[in-house]
This record gives C-alpha cells, structure tokens and sequence, in this order.
C-alpha cells in the first residue's frame, strides 16, 4: 500500500469535518482515499478525474463491494477532489461559502443514491498543471534504476577476480547478449569464485570446474537445467574472462534434460484467469495469450510497434530477432483505447519535465530526442518514475515483471485453477491451441520466433489424439 504523507490526511480530514461529515465516517472516508491513491498509483490512469474514479469504481465492483460502499467512496474522493480545488485557486475568502456548498453534496450523495460515475462528473476540478521537477501526487518515492546489469559491478575481496568479471561483461556486451545473461553469468561466476574461497583466477582448473558442479548436483540439489545453465556461464568464464581454453568436455558431468511437457490452459480456464485480473493486467494476459509472446517480449512493446493498419505487432525476440505476429481482433478496440491512455500519461510526462523512456544500446546518442517521442514510449508503462542513480534523471520504466507476475499469482488462485500457471503458460497455450486449430507446424514456429523445428515440436504433446482406433502399422491396413 502506498504511503501517504500525514499532512494530506490532517488536511483531508479537517476538511470533512468542515463539510459536515459526522465523526464515525472519518476513518471509512480516509480508507477510500487511502485506496484511491494506491489504485492511481499503480496504475495507468486518464487525465480525467471522473474515468479516474469510472475505473476505481469498476475495481472496487470486482472486489465484490456494494453499492452504497462504492457510492461513499466515490463521495470521499470527490471531496478530495473539492479541497484540491479550494487549495490551488487559493481563495480562503470563500471557504465557508464552499463548506455550505459541500455539506449540502454531502447530504446528497447519503440520501439520493446515484451513479457513481455522475457524481464525481460533478464535483470535477480543472486539470492543473505540473510543475517541473515536482512529482505526481500518486507517485511513489522515486528508486533506483531497475535497467542497470547487475551482478558484476560488485566489488568482491579478490581485485583479480573483479577483473576477470569486468573483462567477461565486456565480452557479453560486445556480442550484444540481454542484460539477463549478463546478470546470470556473473553470478554464477561469483558464487564459483565464492566456492574456491578466492583461490586466484590464474590457478583455477576445469578440476575446479568438475568440483563445483558435483557440489551443486549433491549438496546444492539444483534441478538438472540449473546445473548445465551453471555450467554454460562457467565455459564463457574459461573462454573469455581467464581467456584460457576449456579442454576436453568428457570428465566434466552433464544433466540429463528431462522430457517436459508444458501446462496448456483451456480457453474458460484462461477466461477465468482474466476476470480476476485488472487493468492494464488483463490486457497483457490477452496480449500474451492473443499473440504467443514470451513475458519479455510484451512488456517491452513500444508505442511504435503498433501497426493497426495491417493488423501487424513487431515483436523484439530472443538475440535482437525480431518477427511480426496478428494483432488479434477482438481486442483491437481495446489496445487502441490503452493507447490513449499511455498517450495522456506521456503527455503529462513532458509537462513535468520528465527524461524520457529507457532506450537500448546508443540509440538515444544517435537520436537524441528520441526518449520523449511519442513512438518509443512502453505500450504498459510503469506508474511511479525511476531514478537513474548515476545521473539523477527521471525515466519512464515498463511494467516490472514481477509486478505482473505477483497480480497473476493471486488472480489464478482467485479463479481456483489447480495448476501451476506462469505467464509462460499463455504462450504454451497459444502454441497448442493453434495446433488443434490445425495450423501447420512451421507456421506456428515461425509466430512463436523459434530458431528450430524441434523446439515446436514439443506442443505436439499436448494435443490429445483424436480418433478411436488403436494405431497399426500401414502395412495392416
């Protein structure tokens, strides 16, 4: 829950009391404001007060809560609304004028039940500006960058093992790997060189190397994809931080991969799914599911990779590959109006002075007006600014994956399906669901952005086979 400065409450509650709102409600109204910001905090809102509210209203009605319950918190946000209008115009003259006005919309609300949507039409204050530099009232204190590698930045006891980390990152960035497999193999590499007690890079062997993965397998008990992952990050340490060759890989034990069968929803099981989600995250499960996208993929879409007129999304893939997929129609209309959305929050960004959007590699060197366009804004932008530590500018940072995956979690709980659901699992289905459909196999291939057939092939398992006769040989026929 976010944290609110206690000033806000003081003068909040001040000014129900002056409104006539009678004791025992004061704690009901602060808890509805107290909602209300953590729900424009976290979310992705309009410019508009009262489509503010509309989606505060939709959220409190999944969360079950009756309608006089949504009405007065409707009415505790649209007196709130109320103040900040009276504290910008500055015209304490007109307080107790206004105080007459209040408490009679006060007697309203209690008496003459109404849409909650109309009531906060009324009570609508003018937009204000943002002064530069100042940060939005729904925004969280600002934070760290969450775009930086990490891992091998640390410094350890052992300034030749930094070195030889600095020198493998080095080697990733120049090959352009993801920042994932740079946080990975520096890690790896840290806890081997934890293992050997910092034992100097220049005498570690692939004895060593046999070591440690002997420790993992029996002490460590990791699972077989966790081993060779170890593995893989400790040949490119040989290779291109100590800058020495491997040798021979047969001494060096190997985890056997098991088959693995992927978990596939069914479409009411996705349905489910979705009705316990709110926005914007129903639309990135639709998203997910619609177009076969890996996690990575959808949450990093820009603005500009939209091409409605073609029905066209241009997906940013594993190893900078880049593939279009449909635009699924069902849920164009709803895209386009996300679109609007992200274009008022852009808006409001650049009235604030904000810095821009995260871009990849050189590209803002190259154009440097590029992180305020328009075009390279995140399609599912994260609510509150990040700081970039190094620089101190604020920058608009996507979605963070865990903050999805925490919302999914809770909603497949909520829809009580009995099985373990990532946000893998919609690309699986998506997979599957085409192969029932009859769709040839390359063709799924080539949308899910997968370099061989044989890594396809292994939805091919999850399609049940449809027919009634026991299989025989062609020659029996």
């Amino acid at each position: 829950m976010i944290t609110i400065p206690n000033e806000v409450f003081t003068k909040y509650l001040a000014y129900l009391t002056k409104t006539g709102v009678p004791a025992s409600s004061l704690a009901e109204y602060k808890k509805w404001l107290r909602y209300y910001l953590d729900f424009c905090d976290k979310y992705p809102v309009p410019e508009a007060k009262s489509e503010r509210v509309r989606l505060f209203s939709a959220k409190l009605q999944e969360k079950k809560q009756s309608l006089p319950l949504r009405q007065r918190a409707a009415n505790a946000v649209s007196l709130y609304f109320q103040m900040e209008k009276q504290e910008n115009r500055g015209q304490k003259e007109n307080v107790s004028q206004r105080n007459g006005e209040d408490t009679a919309d006060h007697k309203i609300v209690n008496q003459n039940p109404v849409a909650v949507e109309s009531l906060v039409e009324q009570s609508q204050p003018e937009p204000q500006p943002i002064p530069q530099n100042t940060p939005h009232n729904f925004r969280k204190i600002a934070r760290s960058s969450n775009y930086n590698e990490a891992g091998y930045q640390e410094k350890s006891e052992s300034s030749e093992w930094d070195e030889v980390l600095n020198k493998m990152a080095g080697e990733i960035k120049v090959r352009h790997y993801s920042r994932k497999t740079l946080k990975t193999y520096a890690n790896w590499s840290r806890r081997f060189q934890y293992f050997l007690k910092h034992k100097p890079p220049q005498d570690v062997t692939k004895v060593d190397v046999k070591e440690y993965l002997t420790y993992l397998a029996v002490k460590g008990k990791v699972a077989a994809s966790t081993q060779n992952q170890a593995f893989n990050s400790l040949l490119f340490l040989f290779a291109h931080g100590l800058k020495r060759e491997f040798g021979e890989l047969r001494d060096v034990p190997r985890a056997k991969k098991s088959l693995y069968i992927p978990m596939v929803l069914s479409r009411a099981e996705i349905d489910a799914i979705l009705k316990q989600l709110s926005y914007p995250y129903n639309l990135v499960v639709k998203v997910l599911f619609g177009c076969g996208l890996r996690l990575f993929e959808c949450l990093q879409i820009r603005v500009g990779d939209f091409n409605f007129d073609a029905g066209k999304l241009l997906a940013h893939g594993k190893g900078k590959k880049d593939r279009t997929v449909p635009i699924p129609e069902s849920i164009t209309a709803e895209l386009r109006d996300h679109l609007v959305v992200v274009g008022e929050l852009h808006e409001k960004d650049l009235a604030a002075g904000y810095d821009g959007v995260f871009l990849d590699d050189d590209l803002e060197k190259k154009y440097p007006k590029a992180p305020k366009e328009f075009m390279y804004q995140w399609f599912f932008p994260q609510k509150p600014l990040t700081t970039v530590v190094e620089t101190g500018e604020l920058r608009r940072y996507h979605i963070h994956e865990s903050e999805f995956q925490e919302a999914l979690y809770y909603a497949v709980r909520r829809a009580k399906i009995p099985k373990k659901v990532t946000a893998h699992t919609f690309r699986h289905s998506f997979a599957t669901h085409l192969l029932q459909a009859g769709y040839d196999i390359r063709v799924i291939q080539t949308l899910l952005g997968h370099a061989s057939l044989k890594t396809t092939m292994i939805y091919t398992h999850c399609v049940p086979v449809r027919t009634v006769k026991e299989p025989k040989s062609p020659l029996d026929f």
